[in-house]
């Protein structure tokens, strides 16, 4: 069973200001031609198919342009497609009936009543039958009706208690498709600013609750890498969405499973975006001569070290550069201001967190009269002497 497992395409969605519409169709039609000549099994998108929940309608038509051009390929491959958090479950529901009668099969919605079932996708090939199950984002909160009315103690509750409900026959080959932030076996995934992830880690899964399966694909995560195995893999994205990812070498990955009890074999296949996300650092004049102008229409973030602040450098970096996400200064006058700013950050209690805002704005301390109505107002809200 040879599958594409992609994920987090976020269409429609931009790059600081700029719309990336154009590298998004230029990177989905290379899928479409690895798709034409390699002809893989099925194609599998692990969530996060639009950057927000109510795509645009340039979003919808890129998606829709993509999956019609997906079905012209003969034999037709298998799309197996879930939601994920960016998703609207309901929205990426709409005409998955239909669309399954021509082998597109969409989760949106994860099982929230008790008669609810996981979406099971069967394939066959030379081995056997191959079952894919269709597990969309969910919070414990989703399915608090499946589990009596309490809402699940934890995220790995939540997506264990769906999974068992399944009974699942794991003496044949199962994949599961999810998109949530998995860790285990003392693994933390890399994570980028891209990505919303709760702090403190409160929506972590385990991966001791998806560790039966012959093949986890995962999305979520823009950066490609396993989590505690090699059969359970986020693909990462297609493109780089934020500066962070700048060092990231994105691929497609190509999974390949045999025989039941065999490791799933992964082939990464060179992505060539139509334009790529650099991190430039040097002096100004230092990077204008080291550029000879091959990568100008790239999507750069800059950081000069010059000591003395350059005349117009951002004009200067126009010139070579068409798409300039941000220009930094890092010098020793900067990083003195830093370091100054925060040695006079100090918690203090409310009322003195005010006195400090209204002085910051109005450049004068307060009255004794202005202090002692807001010892008052304080008192009032807290029930309490101030």
């Amino acid at each position: 069973m040879k599958f594409f497992h992609l994920s987090d395409l976020h269409i429609g969605k931009q790059l600081h200001h700029y719309n990336l519409r154009e590298d998004q169709e230029h990177i989905l039609a290379e899928v479409l031609s690895y798709a034409a000549s390699i002809h893989p099994d099925a194609i599998v998108i692990a969530g996060d198919i639009y950057d927000k929940s109510v795509p645009s309608g340039e979003a919808v038509s890129l998606f829709d342009e993509f999956l019609t051009a997906l079905a012209k390929i003969e034999p037709v491959i298998p799309v197996l497609i879930i939601s994920g958090n960016h998703d609207s479950a309901q929205r990426l529901d709409y005409a998955s009936r239909l669309l399954g009668s021509h082998q597109i099969y969409i989760a949106g919605q994860a099982p929230e009543e008790e008669a609810d079932r996981l979406k099971k996708i069967t394939l066959t090939d030379e081995f056997g039958e191959v079952d894919f199950w269709l597990l969309p984002f969910l919070k414990p909160g989703y399915v608090r009706k499946i589990f009596g009315g309490e809402v699940p103690e934890s995220y790995t509750a939540a997506v264990q208690g769906i999974l068992e409900r399944e009974k699942i026959d794991f003496s044949r080959r199962n994949i599961l498709v999810s998109h949530q932030f998995y860790t285990g076996k003392g693994e933390t995934p890399t994570t980028c600013e891209s990505e919303v992830l709760s702090v403190g880690g409160i929506d972590n899964v385990d991966i001791s609750a998806v560790q039966e399966f012959d093949y986890v694909a995962l999305g979520h995560l823009h950066g490609a890498q396993r989590v505690g195995q090699e059969k359970i893999r986020y693909c990462g994205t297609l493109l780089k969405y934020s500066v962070s990812e700048a060092s990231q070498k994105k691929t497609l990955h190509v999974v390949e499973l045999k025989e039941k009890g065999s490791e799933p074999e992964i082939q990464n296949l060179p992505l060539h975006p139509l334009r790529d996300v650099r991190k430039l650092r040097g002096t100004l004049e230092e990077i204008l001569e080291a550029e000879d102008g091959t990568g100008s229409e790239d999507y750069v973030s800059v950081t000069l070290t010059d000591e003395v602040d350059p005349y117009k450098p951002k004009e200067q970096l126009e010139r070579k550069f068409h798409h300039i996400l941000e220009v930094r200064m890092d010098n020793e006058r900067t990083r003195q201001k830093l370091e100054f700013s925060e040695e006079q950050i100090r918690i203090g209690t409310p009322f003195e967190t005010f006195c400090d805002f209204y002085k910051e704005m109005q450049g004068q301390e307060m009255s004794e009269q202005e202090q002692k109505i807001l010892r008052e107002i304080l008192s009032e809200m807290k029930g309490e002497d101030v």
